[in-house]
């Protein structure tokens, strides 16, 4: 629970009661690998901050393919947020990689929070725009690299990652085929 606080407190400022009221609001949930903290065609209803474990963000093409956005690991926001914040049907799928603990705020607690909380809609519009800002940086190196640097660039940018998913998903999200990221990690050793 601190750390969450810790990480509110990086965008904006709260005081001992603001703090109070939102820890009345966070509840503390398990989701085991494989299960889903949300699913496209399903309205989103809770925003998660991951305590412990790996999320990966994916969707699958018109031909069954199954894409890897990206990765969310410890002490970080969770949601597909747009979609949350409009009640609308959630077009991706947000996915346990490892077991993991999150502190989840639903919905009516989330707009509860908005309407008594001073500023805080001014936290969570810097976090949306911290994360946005992150999400763009880890796209946009890979789309102009090879397949070798793009996973060198991963294994660089995340090293706390890499070894804690599996290799499909880290091919995924690079864009190349199982087959082409295991010839690369050959290569590289």
């Amino acid at each position: 629970m601190d750390e969450f606080i810790s990480y509110l407190l990086r965008f904006g400022h709260l005081n001992p009661q603001q703090i109070d009221f939102i820890t009345s609001k966070i509840k503390e949930i398990e989701l085991p690998k494989g299960d889903y903290f949300f699913e496209a065609g399903k309205t989103p209803r809770q925003v998660g901050y991951i305590v412990e474990g790996i999320l990966r963000i994916c969707y699958y093409t018109n031909k069954g393919e199954e894409v890897t956005k990206y990765f969310i690991d410890e002490n970080h926001m969770v949601a597909d947020y747009f979609n949350f914040i409009e009640k609308l049907a959630a077009t991706e799928y947000g996915q346990a990689v490892t077991d993991c603990k999150l502190l989840v705020i639903t919905k009516e607690d989330w707009d509860e929070l908005s309407s008594t909380i001073v500023g805080w809609d001014a936290i969570i519009n810097k976090i949306v725009q911290s994360v946005l800002k992150q999400k763009l940086e880890r796209r946009s190196p890979l789309v102009e690299q090879d397949a070798t640097s793009r996973y060198q660039e991963f294994l660089n940018k995340f090293p706390q990652i890499a070894n804690r998913v599996p290799l499909s998903y880290i091919a995924s999200y690079l864009g190349i085929t199982q087959q082409s990221l295991s010839r690369i990690r050959k290569n590289m050793s």
